[in-house]
């Protein structure tokens, strides 16, 4: 199945990647500072580049904006970037982000769509998953485990719910455009 947001032409696709790491390094501005990680729209915007262009395209926006960050790009959370964000506490959620965007395409493109709401929810919320666990596991390294399961997850959970809520929503909308 194709995702709902299908783009053959290599130019077309360019200009998606470049397009989605700047929505992505928007949603990195739309924050509420906590310690020791941020809660932003990162992971909205992360797994609707997999869901609506499908796990290719949508691996490779999430790499080419974690390469601009890396890069030294403001394109993180607080208009950060550099390659020092990866071995700090947030590290393993930006590790995670390219695997949750392939993970909730590739379930898109198997059905778990917009006319699926509920398959299309879960989807999402597996997609936060594979975000949210190995980047609690990681930032524990930085300050144990009780912690970062009471900072780094636990918090982050009533988000990743309305998230994939609002992810569905609009999938389902561009779903009746087609």
């Amino acid at each position: 199945m194709k995702p709902p947001i299908s783009v053959r032409s290599n130019g077309v696709r360019l200009l998606m990647v470049a397009a989605g790491v700047a929505i992505l390094a928007l949603s990195s501005r739309a924050q509420v500072p906590m310690e020791p990680v941020p809660f932003t729209l990162q992971t909205l915007a992360v797994l609707l580049s997999g869901m609506l262009f499908g796990w290719r395209l949508g691996l490779l926006i999430v790499i080419a904006w974690l390469a601009a960050g890396a890069a030294g790009l403001p394109v993180f959370a607080g208009g950060l970037g550099g390659w020092q964000r990866f071995l700090g506490p947030t590290g393993g959620y930006l590790g995670a982000f390219p695997v949750a965007a392939a993970a909730a395409g590739w379930l898109v493109e198997r059905g778990w769509n917009g006319r699926r709401p509920v398959h299309a929810c879960a989807a999402a919320l597996i997609g936060h998953a594979v975000c949210l666990l190995p980047g609690t596991l990681w930032l524990s390294t930085f300050v144990g485990r009780n912690e970062a399961v009471a900072n780094g997850l636990l918090p982050f959970i009533p988000g990743a719910i309305l998230k994939s809520v609002a992810a569905v929503a609009v999938l389902m909308l561009v779903g009746r455009r087609k």
